[in-house]
């Protein structure tokens, strides 16, 4: 145990040490500066180079690699789009007076990042850190429909595609179809699926690279999303997600 700790603490001594570096750096020079064995060096950095957190070149020289700046962008991108929804989701919850939700997809689930409520006291089936499946839940199919036909069977490999209400969509092939239309029309709702007399409309999020990152939603009964308020909840949900996307640098085509 006490050994893995050390090698876990000389693999950050590597890190630290090419990320201070100039330029990338030889193994002799790893060695003698961060003052350990060439073996353990050599070996430490093939687990690195295996991950990507490190990479070496044509003259088997050693920088940092592309997934520990990738890690790290994301970490900060998440601190970022939860800082820059605070705002948007406020204003999106005055207007249509309807809970809001932020959310991201994490397999065949959607976890709920940040949630505002009509009322504070107001205690709904969801909550910040919660989950629920991907495949009835608006924020869910939004994030869903952005991927691609591998990413898609990927990310519902472990679906069961319970059916939770007379609503749900069960049938993988009718799925599919339904994610093309919201794909086609840059929103989606959850129209009774998850909860019956319960209705949720959500739009996806992008970042700077164009890649859907999050989902925005609104959320209320039936009484409070009537098929005549459903055009102005569409409306204010896709402006809202618009606004949070260019705040996290996407610009449109």
């Amino acid at each position: 145990m006490q050994d893995n700790v050390r090698a876990i603490d000389r693999a950050f001594d590597i890190i630290e040490l090419l990320s201070r570096a100039q330029e990338p750096m030889s193994l002799t020079e790893i060695v003698n500066e961060g003052g350990m064995c060439k073996t353990t060096a050599y070996r430490l950095l093939q687990t690195l180079c295996g991950r990507h957190y490190v990479e070496k070149d044509r003259d088997n020289r050693y920088a940092i690699g592309p997934k520990l700046m990738e890690t790290a962008s994301s970490h900060i991108n998440g601190l970022e789009l939860q800082t820059e929804s605070k705002p948007i989701l406020a204003d999106l919850r005055r207007r249509l007076n309807l809970t809001v939700h932020l959310g991201i997809l994490d397999g065949s689930d959607v976890v709920y990042l940040e949630k505002m409520d009509i009322y504070p006291t107001t205690r709904l089936y969801t909550q910040v850190g919660y989950r629920s499946p991907a495949f009835c839940s608006s924020m869910g199919k939004c994030l869903l429909a952005c991927l691609s036909g591998g990413e898609l069977e990927k990310a519902l490999l472990t679906c069961r595609f319970e059916r939770f209400t007379p609503h749900t969509i069960t049938n993988f092939t009718d799925f599919k179809k339904h994610l093309k239309q919201v794909r086609e029309q840059g929103w989606a709702m959850d129209n009774q699926e998850y909860l019956l007399e319960h209705r949720c409309v959500g739009a996806p999020v992008y970042d700077y690279r164009g890649d859907a990152i999050a989902s925005v939603s609104a959320s209320g009964t039936m009484a409070e999303i009537t098929d005549e308020a459903l055009p102005n909840v569409i409306k204010e949900v896709k402006d809202a997600a618009k606004q949070l996307s260019q705040r996290m640098g996407y610009c449109e085509a």
